[in-house]
């Protein structure tokens, strides 16, 4: 017998009360009684995302809410600027590429973050820009945006900003309405604690403009025919009823901690996780723009990186994430988003050292614990 560990950056840990709830007994979606969780929904998801804006819950995962954002704000043969750093920048892309837009690529080293000034250049260059696409929190990298910087730059334009907040919402600061976020998409497998299935979509009144006018083929994705359902506390389709019992429990768990203690906490996960793993000699993948949802380390000279991974997970149950696309065998990443706390990551930790220890690697046995314990008794209140 073992206890599993999740240290992956989705899905993560599930929370009790979030568990128990997904075992309620199912309602129907055409009743007063949903149409009260949905609207208690709607009010959690106005607060994380922190918009007084629509915020529609779709049932798809996060990938569906990106898509959703590309077929409601464009038409084929329009043009659009896509920040690609890692994975899921390229999503941005491949997704408005399927549908004929013109995806004018901005690619940055995977690692850095996009500097919002080379942003500013490459809207002032093609005024034809309709939506810049980016990412809170990328991913596959560890690596962590500066939003608001970039919403300074796209508020003055005619073009909107989406952002990817799939794995960040929750976690991490974002302020949509103040950061001049046009588009935020989310999911609900990462810092909201549930199963995946959700996605989540905000719109300002800048990007409903252009949802409007918008030609690109859209059916179950319609935000116009979401709008009209949410206006009478509803849905368009069949809604994840059993989810969104969930998300209420899950969003009244945030509310009630409070998103400042939620990002505090997360901060100082990120921080021992990080002390960590310096402290085993090991190389962050991104020092100078890590992100507080996932830290990405560099696998050691001589080590394998996909079989450091695969024996944690089936030897001794603690599932860590490898790198993907032209990182794959090169990192590791290790989460520490939604439902994890202290000895999640010390129990991370000491296995990571177990496993390294066992494949040859070289270094002080317990120093990465050590360093972590450390860095949660200087925040003990």
């Amino acid at each position: 017998m073992r206890k599993d560990h999740l240290l992956t950056p989705g899905p993560t840990p599930l929370p009790p009360q979030v568990c128990e709830a997904m075992a309620r007994p199912i309602i129907h979606h055409r009743t007063p009684q949903f149409q009260a969780v949905l609207k208690q929904a709607n009010e959690g998801l106005k607060y994380v995302f922190q918009t007084s804006g629509d915020v529609f819950i779709l049932a798809c995962s996060g990938t569906g809410a990106m898509e959703a954002a590309v077929i409601n704000l464009l038409s084929c043969g329009d043009t659009a600027l896509t920040i690609q750093g890692g994975k899921f920048g390229e999503r941005w892309t491949e997704i408005c590429r399927g549908y004929g837009i013109n995806a004018e690529v901005m690619d940055v080293e995977w690692g850095k973050a996009v500097e919002p000034g080379e942003i500013e250049k490459r809207l002032k260059a093609n005024p034809k820009i309709k939506a810049v696409f980016t990412t809170l929190c990328e991913t596959s990298t560890g690596v962590s945006c500066d939003i608001e910087a970039i919403g300074n730059v796209v508020k003055n334009t005619e073009a909107v900003l989406v952002v990817d907040a799939i794995s960040g919402l929750g976690a991490i600061p974002l302020a949509t309405d103040a950061w001049n976020c046009d588009m935020v998409v989310s999911g609900s497998q990462k810092g909201l604690m549930l199963p995946p299935g959700l996605g989540f979509i905000s719109v300002s009144p800048k990007a409903w403009k252009l949802v409007n006018s918008a030609k690109s083929p859209r059916y179950y994705f319609d935000l116009r025919a979401a709008k009209k359902a949410l206006d009478k506390t509803d849905t368009p389709f069949t809604p994840a009823i059993t989810l969104i019992i969930a998300l209420c429990e899950a969003l009244r768990m945030i509310r009630e901690d409070t998103l400042e203690n939620v990002f505090m906490r997360h901060k100082k996960m990120a921080d021992a996780t990080r002390a960590a793993v310096k402290a085993l000699g090991l190389e962050l993948f991104a020092p100078a723009a890590a992100s507080d949802v996932v830290t990405a380390a560099k696998v050691p000279q001589g080590i394998d990186g996909e079989k450091l991974v695969k024996t944690m997970r089936d030897t001794y149950g603690v599932t860590i994430a490898g790198g993907q696309s032209e990182l794959k065998g090169k990192v590791f990443r290790i989460a520490h988003m939604g439902f994890i706390e202290e000895f999640d990551i010390i129990a991370g930790i000491s296995c990571l050292e177990k496993v390294l220890a066992q494949m040859g690697y070289k270094f002080q046995l317990g120093a990465g614990v050590k360093a972590a314990e450390e860095i949660f008794n200087k925040t003990v209140s």
